[in-house]
């Protein structure tokens, strides 16, 4: 059978898809990860890669393989866990991602509360978006990720968190709500591509292309660098009701009117069903879930896709 260290290389190559920086990623020079990949070939008696394409491509038997081999490490790394877990000198880790418009508030809000809870555990965190986090635990890069829902998976264990009212920024609106149709004299302010309140902003407000285009892009999903664009340019733009805002600014936030109640995102976590971390995930998600998830708040509400 091959071993774990050509496995690490076949997954290094399938995603760089280029034999120096998948060497360069696995610390050996070329002809090295070379040679094991061929020699992990003659073991299954069939190529992973395609070479005659440039760039280099898997196989059709080659991507079942990464499948499988996928989760003989996540296997291998579950048994390191388990191993360091009898060390006296072991401190789990949680390494967690969430998307920029979420990490805004819950960070802030939840950080120094997760040290006094969590105990022992040591929490490293990434701010970053939903294709990028499902990517991550799909490699096994990160344990637990924090987005807006919905999100099914046969290898994954959801954890609905909380829903949360989406408002509208609009300081040249004075009334208290607002209709779709109202909106459209308004020019809207998005978030960058891969955020998914961006996404939500589209369709729910029923944004034509030239809307979508906008003439203002920046790369990130900082919301409050949109509301001064709103403060200094006029338009809208969207905002989680959990974000914290001066009270100045809260004058101009708004609810929409609609018929099928106000918008709304349903903020999940995410985490592999067979994680040796299951204790301190469970206990991440449900400390979570009593900061934000308040039962005053239940009502009618429009929840949007993220997608």
């Amino acid at each position: 059978m091959i071993s774990i260290q050509q496995m690490q290389y076949i997954i290094a190559l399938s995603e760089e898809l280029h034999f120096q920086r998948a060497s360069e990623r696995c610390f050996v020079s070329q002809p090295t990860l070379s040679m094991q990949i061929k020699k992990a070939e003659e073991l299954l008696g069939k190529p992973i890669f395609d070479r005659t394409f440039n760039p280099v491509c898997l196989t059709v038997f080659g991507s079942e393989v990464v499948e499988i081999i996928r989760g003989v490490l996540i296997e291998n790394d579950r048994l390191k866990v388990l191993k360091s877990s009898y060390q006296d000198n072991y401190k789990e880790e949680i390494r967690l991602g969430v998307i920029p418009t979420v990490a805004a508030y819950l960070i802030p809000k939840m950080f120094s509360r997760w040290r006094t809870t969590m105990g022992e555990v040591k929490i490293a965190i990434e701010e970053l978006t939903t294709e990028v986090l499902l990517d991550k635990l799909a490699k096994n890069e990160i344990d637990i990720a924090i987005f807006a829902g919905p999100h099914a998976s046969i290898n994954f264990k959801t954890t609905d968190l909380f829903v949360e009212e989406i408002l509208i920024y609009c300081p040249s609106h004075k009334k208290k709500q607002i209709t779709i149709g109202e909106l459209q004299q308004f020019h809207p302010w998005l978030l960058s591509k891969g955020n998914c309140l961006r996404t939500q902003m589209i369709q729910f407000c029923q944004l034509n292309d030239s809307q979508k285009e906008g003439k203002w892009n920046y790369q990130g999903g900082n919301l409050k660098l949109l509301m001064e664009m709103v403060d200094n340019e006029g338009g809208y733009t969207l905002i989680p009701e959990n974000l914290p805002i001066s009270a100045k600014r809260k004058k101009s936030v708004i609810q929409v009117k609609s018929s099928f109640g106000p918008p709304a995102r349903e903020i999940i976590a995410v985490f592999p069903s067979r994680s040796m971390k299951l204790k301190a995930l469970n206990m991440l998600s449900l400390d979570v879930q009593k900061q934000f998830n308040s039962v005053s708040k239940q009502k009618k509400f429009d929840v949007l896709a993220w997608k």
